[in-house]
């Protein structure tokens, strides 16, 4: 019989890299820190620095300092500074009667193996802390709101100069250049610091590049061939993410890459419809892969066990969105559980051919009490022209 999972909870981080903190401390603490739950309240040991800011941002938090704990007394003692916190993490569970307590899956090993050490047991229960980040709350929907707003202003600046260059001799050229996958990734930042956002990776590709998934892009864009630009920037006074991404093509994009991208955007509109409270991932995936192979594309669940996929619909439909750019809930062959409203997903249908290229829309998606909203407000077309309106 499988032992029931402790109440109690652990956390040893910072709220800038871990999602499960930033959710219950909603504001930037970069050295990590002891945070607790016993008996319905909520503790962190803080140092001054961190304290104040911690306390108005998480309202009925409990602050438990490292002097109290006897931080000074272990730093005279001659430890280690990381010999004194393991120290001080272990007096406060002791305080706080902590014997037992679920961790989610990044603690740290060496904080575990100490506590352990001193008898208290901690377990990994990955799942209950996605469960508490599911269905998103005031501030991280509004924090994804202005990230996408910000994702939007970026696609915007990367169409402005497309629709500014013009194909010549093999390729497109703004202002007499080559225009290059890195150029659109300069404007595309900028546009997103103008907006509050900020993003380590920018994924701009072109041609072959286009089929290779996560490839970020680089080198100087020819005319017909597919440009993909896919924009994950996260709002800095919540740490939340937004997702979209946009095909285009600069010149005449050709009968196969048009047939593509209609049945992309057809697939993208099935999708949307069918998101409600209760249906699954895996049935939104599902109706997907049953418009591509309807039309002779691969994907998934069309190939052979072992299988490698390189062309069709080579990927999941998507994913959830918040703290993470990728998070639970998934939206492909694992995505068993039923959607609830107040979750945040994002739906990236496409096409591709290995050595070709291909396309992708994404749109961010909030599941509502009776649907879905589209959180995305950007057009779809996949031709850039200087009649192409962002608007």
């Amino acid at each position: 019989m499988v032992a029931a999972m402790p109440d109690d909870v652990l956390m040893f981080a910072d709220t800038a890299r871990s999602p499960e903190l930033r959710h219950e401390i909603p504001t930037g603490i970069v050295d990590p820190f002891l945070y607790a739950e016993r008996d319905g309240r909520r503790y962190a040991v803080l140092s001054q620095l961190d304290a104040d800011g911690a306390r108005a941002a998480a309202p009925g938090l409990e602050v438990l300092t490292p002097e109290e704990l006897g931080q000074d007394e272990l730093l005279g003692s001659g430890l280690s500074r990381h010999e004194v916190q393991l120290e001080v993490a272990l007096i406060a569970c002791r305080r706080l009667e902590i014997a037992r307590a679920a961790v989610p899956p990044g603690f740290p090993l060496d904080v575990a193996d100490y506590l352990r050490g001193a008898g208290i047991e901690v377990e990994v229960d990955r799942q209950a802390f996605v469960e508490r980040r599911l269905v998103k709350n005031a501030a991280e929907l509004a924090g994804i709101r202005r990230a996408q707003r910000a994702a939007e202003a970026g696609m915007r600046a990367a169409v402005e100069l497309l629709r500014a260059a013009e194909p010549a001799d093999g390729v497109v050229l703004l202002d007499g250049q080559p225009l290059t996958s890195e150029r659109l990734k300069v404007d595309i930042e900028a546009a997103f610091a103008a907006h509050g956002a900020a993003v380590d990776e920018v994924l701009a590709s072109h041609g072959p590049q286009t089929a290779v998934g996560h490839h970020m892009g680089s080198g100087p864009i020819a005319p017909g061939e597919p440009i993909v630009i896919d924009l994950w920037p996260a709002d800095r006074a919540t740490g939340c993410f937004s997702d979209m991404t946009r095909s285009f093509v600069v010149g005449d994009p050709g009968p196969e890459l048009r047939e593509w991208y209609a049945l992309s955007r057809e697939a993208l509109e099935r999708a949307v419809a069918a998101t409600r409270p209760g249906v699954t991932g895996f049935e939104l995936f599902k109706l997907v892969c049953d418009l591509f192979e309807e039309h002779g594309h691969p994907t998934q669940l069309s190939k052979k066990p072992g299988e490698v996929l390189r062309d069709g619909f080579f990927h999941g439909l998507g994913h959830g969105v918040g703290l993470e750019v990728h998070e639970e809930p998934s939206l492909g062959r694992t995505g068993s559980d039923p959607l609830r409203a107040g979750e945040v997903v994002a739906l990236e249908p496409g096409l591709y051919r290995h050595g070709y290229g291909g396309c992708r829309i994404e749109d961010l998606v909030l599941v509502t009490e009776d649907g879905a909203e589209v959180l995305t407000d950007f057009p779809y077309e996949l031709e850039v022209s200087s009649s192409y309106s962002t608007h």
